[in-house]
């Protein structure tokens, strides 16, 4: 459903984008700790359970480091929850708690949330951030993820900003 009340702002611009960048990072880093405590403490269980065998290692995160499945299905568990918190938060309101911050908001150009997969798609086209590189050689404002996904960051007024005030969100 669209929101015409969010349709007009004006697209922000790179150096506001990258304020937002730096503190969605403080964000992801918490984020990023909190999985990783889960992960290892669901891991410790599992090997204390005896459901894993520690083989020739002394220590649980000897194994979890040793072992490469075990390795890869931890980095992909931390990897899924960073990538979700920004899912949830775009499609969801279309801030993040930085965003908020810095009163920007990812929407398509009718004012319209974007669902969960073109928020995906836009995670993926970010390229960790890099994808924001391409306003600095565009005039319009667009980064490569919001070209690949029909999206755009608009700079909201303070009232818009007000989450009271967000109609069909």
């Amino acid at each position: 459903m669209p929101n015409s009340e969010h349709a007009n702002f004006p697209r922000a611009s790179f150096f506001r984008r990258f304020g937002t960048i730096v503190y969605d990072l403080l964000l992801a880093v918490a984020v990023y700790m909190i999985a990783g405590a889960i992960g290892f403490g669901v891991f410790t269980a599992l090997t204390s359970a005896g459901l894993i065998e520690m083989g020739n290692f002394e220590h649980v995160s000897d194994l979890l480091n040793g072992t490469p499945l075990y390795k890869g299905i931890y980095q992909f568990w931390i990897a899924l929850c960073v990538g979700l918190f920004y899912i949830a938060f775009w499609s969801y309101g279309g801030q993040t708690l930085g965003m908020r911050a810095w009163r920007l908001k990812v929407q398509h150009p009718n004012g319209q949330s974007l669902s969960v997969i073109t928020a995906a798609a836009r995670l993926v086209w970010s390229l960790l951030g890099i994808g924001n590189l391409w306003i600095l050689i565009n005039g319009d404002k667009l980064a490569l993820q919001d070209m690949m996904t029909r999206s755009e960051v608009v700079v909201l007024s303070k009232e818009a900003n007000q989450m009271r005030n967000w109609h069909g969100v």
